[in-house]
């Protein structure tokens, strides 16, 4: 058995381990508005598909009621877990690291 995490992991998957949403059809559902944006290689584009891939050095970016998100993925997890291990999957981005 191996011990390595996956290098990768849908979108919507992904969304839901890092509690952005409640439940992961929430998650697929907010993806296929196209209200998602990804940025991988310096390469901008809008996810409109829950079984989109994300993988570590993923920026992301979405609104959230009346938040902006600004997110850059780390890991990828390996499950739903409490709070303080979802914030171990990403890294907010401060306003001065626009592309």
């Amino acid at each position: 058995m191996s011990t390595d995490l996956p290098q990768t992991c849908r979108i919507d998957v992904w969304l839901w381990r890092a509690r952005f949403f409640k439940t992961r059809s929430l998650s697929a559902k907010f993806c296929e508005t196209g209200h998602l944006r990804l940025t991988r290689l310096n390469h901008t584009q809008r996810v409109d598909k829950a079984g989109a891939f994300v993988k570590p050095n993923d920026r992301l970016v979405f609104a959230l009621g009346a938040r902006l998100i600004d997110i850059t993925v780390v890991d990828m997890g390996e499950r739903r877990g409490p709070a303080s291990e979802a914030q171990l999957l990403y890294r907010v981005n401060a306003p001065s690291d626009a592309n």
